[in-house]
């Protein structure tokens, strides 16, 4: 065991605060990403939770946020010729008026809401995996509709309620859970319901294609056989890359890229700022030790070399407890029903930025080292 390690574990309570300002940096930053993603993810949680292995989009789009993502009709009929393809269903989706049916003494609600559709036969395309047969049943009825349960409070609606939907009379009939979004509320119903109420109409155009293959396995062959024969007409994407386009065009936008830019400047200031303060509180508590090792004939470049590799295991705990303490967040946010998605490369860039944090707070506290005079022994 090499002696800053050794060091670092005997007096692990003096670096403590180093290491804390770490983990909190990480977390802040992890936890910042994880949010958007996973409000993302629940606004579009009806396609995503799918059992659609591919989706068919417009040829020139490079997701669906604020585009017009409809297909000519005629496209439809055309990826049904792929003999690998089983079920083929448009997306549904729509903007409504929602108004309430208070009960005395209650607030009335009147808000515009996002409307999904679904079509509730066991093992469609377009039904959600996390649906239960008794949220299936319940949507089958016409004129059901069902909305997040973090929304009752929101659209003044619980359960057996009757509401209304552009002046069409619809009831809740179940509750869903992690469908929440933090534009407008979710509402999810069956074609049938959004044709009753006006919402759904055949015609000439179509919305992006939900495609569900006989074997998920292939679906990149399947991908790339659509697209092979597609002459410009449409472009098939898996349901892994339209998950990450969508998600990368959400964090393009101009807020949220402010507000995660100002995460890692926050967290970056926080971190150097602490752990350098912290490292040099530390070294200079143990100056004696230091100079005792410089009498021995110890080179000062040799015991900046110790520091530093003080500040690198610092930052080796630092990232341990950040990703634990992120779990925890994630864990706390799936209770209440806000998903924090986490993805690999996001944590992994994290974590290197708090171990150049951690060199940067160890180069920073090196210079408190010309305090450890031998003379200082005698005195």
């Amino acid at each position: 065991m090499s002696l800053a390690l050794a060091t670092l574990i005997y007096e692990w309570r003096r670096y403590l605060a180093a290491i804390i300002a770490l983990a909190f940096s990480g977390m802040m930053v992890m936890a910042f990403s994880g949010m958007f993603a996973g409000i993302i993810h629940a606004e579009f949680a009806t396609w995503e939770r799918s059992r659609a292995d591919l989706f068919v989009l417009p040829p020139d789009l490079h997701s669906i946020i604020n585009n017009n993502s409809s297909l000519p009709a005629r496209v439809k009929p055309l990826i049904y010729l792929n003999p690998e393809v089983v079920d083929v269903e448009s997306i549904a989706s729509n903007g409504a008026q929602w108004v309430n049916s208070p009960k005395p003494g209650a607030k009335r609600v009147q808000t515009f809401i996002q409307i999904f559709g679904v079509q509730p036969f066991a093992g469609s395309v377009t039904l959600p995996t996390d649906f239960t047969e008794q949220q299936r049943l319940a949507l089958m009825e016409p004129g059901a509709v069902a909305i997040d349960e973090t929304a009752v409070s929101a659209l003044g609606a619980n359960v057996g309620d009757k509401v209304s939907l552009n002046g069409n009379t619809v009831y809740v009939r179940t509750l869903l859970h992690g469908y929440q979004s933090p534009q407008q509320p979710l509402v999810v119903a069956s074609y049938q319901t959004m044709r009753q109420i006006g919402l759904e109409r055949e015609g000439l155009r179509v919305g992006p294609l939900m495609v569900r293959l006989r074997d998920p396995a292939r679906a990149a062959i399947v991908r790339d056989q659509l697209n092979a024969i597609s002459h410009g007409a449409y472009r098939a994407w898996t349901l892994k890359e339209f998950n990450q386009a969508n998600e990368q065009d959400v964090m393009k936008e101009q807020i949220i890229g402010l507000l995660l830019t100002f995460a890692v400047f926050l967290a970056a200031l926080i971190g150097v700022g602490v752990t350098s303060q912290t490292l040099r509180g530390a070294i200079l508590s143990n100056i004696r030790e230091f100079a005792s090792l410089r009498a021995l004939g110890i080179s000062m470049g040799s015991l900046r070399m110790i520091v530093m590799e003080l500040s690198f295991w610092a930052g080796i705990a630092g990232t341990v407890a950040a990703l634990a303490m992120t779990a925890a967040v994630a864990a706390a946010g799936a209770a209440i029903g806000l998903p924090v998605v986490v993805r690999p490369p996001t944590a992994a860039l994290v974590c290197i930025m708090m171990m150049v944090i951690a060199v940067i707070s160890g180069a920073m506290a090196m210079g408190i080292l010309k305090k450890s005079q031998p003379a200082d022994l005698l005195r």
